[in-house]
């Protein structure tokens, strides 16, 4: 018997199968959804400097049940293609827990893109592209891209650029990558989106009394303490958004050059300026140095948030996580292995399939938004502003009591894109996981929200392959 770790792809598998057996599903049908229909796997030569390098790079298509297949593209010298696919498996299910109309696809491209000038990852991120391009794996109804990461909304307007000057005059053009600039028919609230949907669905959690009761735990966000491994986008705009909306308590910070620690409470736009100030999250004032950047997962707290890479937990340390929730703000941070071991230990694991959906969410709403060719807001938000004020005068009018001018503004204000978008993600964040919820405490032998959500999503996506059939 081999004592090999399970792979990334293996590890998603393995949950797969688990939560299989509760469906009822027939086999065959099983192992369409759980293949990769398509694997891309590349090598183009780029020149750096006065060399040429050969680049390693892939894109795979999981599930094309619904069309525009969707997923992020990773800079990252671990790229491979076990961890590519495994994430084009998880954006299958992801789109389908939160009824994103999407199937799952994921790209990555094996640098280290600290190690190229911009100009450099440019011509990458360009070349990368016409690969895509030459063999139709991209655009706006066949695979739109997003950012991931080590790629942000820099590398999406190189990639729009690219398809629209090779793509001359398709309409809908700009639609074939999300994650753009704003400026560039991006989205407002697109970078803050996974952040904010993680916040969410820990709010939703914590908010149900009769699950807080049960796992002995007070209901509500507030004075809950948080560990936040990551201060990348996702993790930086959840401790901010927990902070600010939430009134939790981040006590512990853990990044790539190490790990901080303060009880009373880490301030992390704070924090962020200290990093940009000096390259590094250690001595901020007021935190003592952990030994190790792992250690700060081995803390007391209510909440653990790993928010870096995959397989951050697994049989090595699970054992001595102290978490009472542990919410999965990155992909795959847990291993089938290690979840295991915390399922036994009690660990509520909020899964990553879920937690982490609020950027596939809002990357939806941007792609609605550039086939609409409109600003979202744009025809109701001062319609809606002057029913308001004359509703407002009207109340004052039959009162006879004025109302101050502030809160004349706040009640009379019309919606903004980003107000739409975060109203938006909050309802698919709150629907989903009641979605969640309800099969967990309905389904016989479900014993974790992981399990459930895999149900949620395999009825969904088999209920799409047996309405279209099978062509020819």
């Amino acid at each position: 018997m081999s004592n090999k770790r399970a792979s990334f792809f293996e590890s998603v598998n393995k949950n797969f199968d688990k939560a299989a057996t509760f469906t009822g599903l027939p086999k065959g049908l099983l192992d369409q959804i759980k293949a990769c229909n398509a694997v891309y796997q590349m090598r183009f030569p780029v020149k750096v400097g006065n060399e040429y390098q050969v680049i390693e790079a892939y894109r795979v298509q999981h599930s094309q049940h619904r069309l525009p297949t969707k997923g992020g593209i990773r800079y990252s010298e671990h790229v491979n293609q076990d961890e590519v696919m495994a994430l084009a498996a998880l954006m299958t299910y992801k789109c389908a827990i939160v009824d994103v109309p999407f199937g799952g696809a994921k790209g990555g491209v094996r640098i280290n893109p600290k190690a190229y000038t911009v100009k450099q990852l440019e011509k990458i991120t360009r070349r990368y592209t016409a690969e895509l391009i030459r063999k139709n794996f991209i655009g706006p109804g066949i695979d739109v891209p997003a950012p991931d990461y080590g790629t942000g909304a820099r590398e999406m307007a190189w990639i729009v650029d690219t398809y629209t000057t090779m793509k001359h005059g398709e309409i809908d053009g700009v639609a074939c990558v999300t994650g753009k600039p704003v400026t560039q028919n991006g989205i407002r609230g697109r970078e803050e989106a996974t952040g904010r949907g993680v916040f969410y669905g820990m709010r939703e959690l914590l908010n149900n009394k009769e699950d807080c009761k049960k796992w002995g735990i007070t209901p509500g966000t507030a004075g809950k303490t948080i560990v936040l491994q990551g201060l990348g986008n996702v993790g930086s705009f959840t401790g901010k958004i927990s902070q600010n909306e939430g009134d939790m308590v981040i006590i512990a910070v853990s990044e790539f050059e190490g790990a901080i620690h303060n009880e009373k409470g880490i301030d992390i736009a704070e924090l962020l300026k200290h990093r940009k100030e000096t390259g590094s999250i250690l001595n901020f004032p007021g935190t003592k140095i952990l030994p190790s950047r792992d250690a700060a997962l081995e803390l007391e707290c209510d909440i653990l948030v790993p928010a870096a890479l995959e397989n951050q937990i697994t049989s090595d340390n699970a054992e001595r996580i102290k978490a009472k929730i542990i919410a999965e703000a990155a992909n795959g941070p847990i291993s089938a292995d290690g979840e295991a071991i915390l399922l036994k230990m009690g660990v509520i694991i909020i899964p990553d399939m879920y937690l982490n959906a609020g950027g596939v969410t809002v990357s939806y709403f941007e792609w609605l938004k550039n086939l609409s060719h409109m600003r979202f807001g744009r025809m109701e938000k001062r319609f809606d502003h002057n029913t308001y004020n004359n509703l407002v005068t009207t109340i004052e009018n039959m009162t006879g009591k004025k109302i101050g001018a502030q809160e004349r503004d706040f009640l009379t204000k019309g919606a903004e894109e980003v107000d739409l978008v975060r109203s938006g993600l909050e309802e698919t964040m709150i629907n989903s996981y009641n979605q969640i919820r309800e099969t967990w405490k309905r389904k016989k032998g479900v014993e974790d929200l992981r399990t459930a959500a895999f149900i949620c999503a395999l009825n969904k996506i088999s209920s799409d392959y047996m309405a279209m059939g099978i062509f020819p």
